[in-house]
């Protein structure tokens, strides 16, 4: 088991190398120029030289790539050109949110797409079954923002059960996780119900049925282990996207989570902090794939590396 992480390790390694190296590139080759939206329109040709030189943007690509790798392996993911702070101290102080809705949205989705799931994989051919899969089409189809500015609308304006906006308490983060759960809830129930009924098929279940053994019991204790494992790779993806920043579901509940950080960023192209938050999400989804593999060789110990 050592050898196999410390296999994935070095090949997260080379990802997040690749990563950079690609954005980098292509932030290199925008058409905008961040050292326009410093100086500003009025500034002179001089100036915009003098900011240029300042910030190392006149020296070529590689040179540039070399001195930001090299401060990346030492922490730094450098300075915004614009708020002139640390880019680490900013995806800092909005990590905790981002951290927060991360586990809300999963947590969501999960009870809500893992019960379709399950009952419609229980129920196949039914109504119920049928009523279960249209659902989660609507939720897998619908539109972020109409999905948040509904709830909002029922649950905030008309019944007052939750704030319309802001961070800071429980009742601020139930409609944002919502949200997220229910976009993200369809896509789990289709995997689970379709997973679910492969596992249901096979003889040890059967043979489980045979013995006299509980439903229940075979379902919870001897299917579900089993079915879930497809599900368990879906959630390392999820933290990777959910930790980039859910743009349009933090701007509709004023949420202050990286994705804000990150969409302020590209409007004024501050490139070392779309940098920080492209790395930041290569990051968590890394970290989230290898989390989903350990945690499966738990659910099955079956499972054998090499």
């Amino acid at each position: 088991m050592a050898g196999f992480f410390l296999r994935r390790l070095a090949q997260s390694l080379l990802i997040l190398l690749g990563v950079s190296m690609i954005t980098f590139v292509l932030l290199y080759w925008l058409p905008a120029d961040p050292v326009r939206q410093i100086a500003g329109r009025s500034a002179t040709p001089q100036t915009v030289e003098n900011i240029r030189q300042q910030l190392g943007l006149d020296q070529p690509l590689w040179v540039q790539y070399w001195r930001y790798l090299g401060g990346l392996v030492q922490g730094d993911l450098g300075r915004s050109y614009l708020q002139k702070t640390e880019v680490s101290t900013l995806i800092a102080s909005r990590l905790p949110a981002s951290l927060l809705l991360m586990a809300g949205a999963i947590f969501a989705e999960l009870l809500i797409g893992l019960s379709m799931g399950i009952i419609a994989a229980l129920r196949r051919g039914t109504v119920t079954d049928q009523s279960l899969m249209i659902v989660s089409f609507i939720g897998v189809s619908a539109p972020q923002f109409v999905v948040g500015l509904l709830l909002l609308y029922v649950f905030a304006v008309q019944l007052g059960w939750f704030p319309i906006g802001g961070y800071g308490t429980f009742a601020h983060l139930v409609l944002p996780s919502m949200t997220l759960g229910i976009l993200g809830s369809g896509w789990y129930s289709r995997m689970m119900r379709s997973s679910m009924i492969e596992v249901l098929r096979q003889d040890y279940i059967r043979t489980a049925r045979a013995k006299g053994l509980n439903r229940m019991r075979i379902i919870f204790r001897h299917a579900l282990p089993n079915a879930i494992l497809p599900i368990i790779a879906m959630i390392g993806i999820d933290i990777g996207i959910f930790m980039g920043g859910i743009v349009v579901v933090e701007s509709v509940f004023g949420w202050p989570g990286i994705g804000q950080l990150a969409w302020q960023a590209i409007q004024r192209v501050d490139i070392p902090i779309i940098m920080g938050v492209t790395l930041v999400s290569a990051t968590a989804i890394v970290i989230g794939n290898l989390l989903a593999d350990f945690i499966s060789m738990i659910v099955d110990p079956r499972i054998r590396t090499r």
